[in-house]
């Protein structure tokens, strides 16, 4: 099963920032949408036009979904 499948970019970035917070998601992932006066609408417009930024955040989601699902022992 696709753990993309349903989730638009939105739901994954404010994921992600309920989970680590701007500074949090700026340290993981190097991108000035993140750590310069952040918003939801810059990440989306930035993510939408840059492939391999988008695949960083998505590959972040993933991770971090499965470790809710599966949180180490």
């Amino acid at each position: 099963m696709d753990p993309l499948e349903g989730k638009t970019l939105k739901f994954i970035i404010e994921y992600l920032v309920d989970k680590y917070g701007w500074e949090g998601l700026a340290s993981r992932i190097r991108i000035n949408c993140f750590a310069h006066e952040p918003s939801v609408n810059s990440s989306l417009t930035f993510l939408r036009k840059t492939d391999w930024a988008r695949k960083k955040v998505e590959n972040l989601y993933i991770k971090a979904s499965r470790m809710d699902e599966h949180p180490p022992k």
